[in-house]
């Protein structure tokens, strides 16, 4: 009887170095030699060897190889030389990282470099040996200096990823942090919603106009501001460079200037200036700031903060680390597994906090 309404599956057998060989008309060895890009092999053959994995549709089983040759990975975060929590707690991140890489023999050390001086950020990459480095993920401002130096560490064959802020201009192989952009419309939104006033100004604080991030979210803070909440008065951007004793004084001074501030944007993830400054005033302000750290959980909890938007920084550096080893291996990669969320914290859905002794 026959065997109807039934489809025989035939599993597609994958094509191996051998059949590669067989069709190209070239010995194991060569096809070895053209696959790990080792010299001594002319470029017709090379261009044949090639042919034939498309036609064939191999794909290479990297991990397998790079087994095979006793690869390590070696990588380099270089983040900034300052005594921002959100920063201390990267390192903290990647030092964790590290330590469970070893057993994917992956190799991943940290150097911290000042971010205001984009030539001793471009030393820093110039400094990285190709013979001992494989990739380095970066933050840097967006600035010729640092643009020209990531050109000239790709040219040297290192991978380059721009960390939590882009650099668009530079030759990076990757971006990996969130939709800067969307972050600071985000941040608006938050502001009009919470804002118990229907007019008054804004105050926005960043840390660096160098930084392409914070220029990309009072972008998206503006364009959403303008669009939604033209009631409010967004006032230009003021810049604390990270100074303590200069942002203890930016609020005092503004509700001096403006008493009808109604709300408080800070792009910046270091925010200790602002809390003390808060923690003395009687207004009832909107405060939207970024990045979750055991200081900004605090204001948030004690009413100082209304809403804080951050990133989830083990996603961060897992994405890095993968990108920059897809990037050495010349291997596609999961989009959808890199993007990196906009997180929203309230008071009320506060994650709870994990001690380093509960790890």
């Amino acid at each position: 009887m026959p065997n109807r309404g039934k489809v025989k599956l035939v599993e597609r057998v994958k094509p191996t170095i051998n059949d590669i060989a067989r069709h190209a008309g070239v010995s194991l060895a060569t096809v070895d030699r053209v696959l790990n890009e080792r010299p001594g092999v002319r470029s017709v053959t090379v261009r044949r060897v090639h042919e034939a994995v498309k036609e064939l549709g191999y794909i290479r089983d990297t991990a397998a190889a790079n087994l095979a040759r006793q690869r390590i990975y070696r990588f380099v975060f270089l983040l900034p030389d300052t005594d921002e929590e959100f920063i201390d707690e990267m390192q903290q991140e990647i030092s964790s990282q590290a330590k469970s890489l070893i057993n994917e023999r992956t190799h991943i050390e940290t150097l911290r470099v000042s971010y205001l001086d984009s030539t001793e950020i471009a030393a820093a990459l110039d400094n990285l040996p190709p013979e001992k480095i494989d990739g380095v993920a970066v933050v840097a401002p967006e600035t010729p200096t640092v643009r020209d130096a990531v050109a000239r560490t790709r040219e040297r064959g290192i991978a380059v990823v721009a960390l939590l802020t882009d650099l668009p201009s530079s030759p990076r192989n990757h971006f990996v942090g969130i939709d800067n952009n969307a972050a600071g419309q985000t941040a608006a939104k938050l502001m009009g919603s919470f804002a118990a006033e229907n007019s008054g100004k804004i105050l926005v604080l960043t840390s660096s106009r160098l930084a392409r991030d914070h220029l990309e979210r009072r972008q998206g803070f503006d364009q959403v501001m303008e669009q939604q909440f033209p009631e409010f008065e967004v006032l230009p951007t003021v810049e604390t460079n990270d100074y303590k004793t200069l942002a203890d004084k930016v609020l005092p001074d503004a509700l001096t200037s403006w008493p009808d501030i109604r709300g408080v944007y800070s792009t910046a993830s270091s925010n200790k200036g602002l809390i003390k400054s808060l923690s003395t005033e009687t207004m009832n302000l909107v405060v939207i700031a970024h990045e979750l750290t055991p200081t900004s959980r605090a204001a948030l909890q004690s009413n100082l903060f209304t809403a804080l938007i951050s990133q989830d920084k083990g996603h961060v550096v897992r994405s890095a680390v993968r990108l920059m080893r897809s990037t050495v291996d010349a291997v596609p990669y999961n989009v959808t597994q890199e993007r990196i969320r906009i997180e929203i914290f309230l008071k009320e859905n506060l994650p709870i906090e994990v001690t380093t002794d509960q790890l």
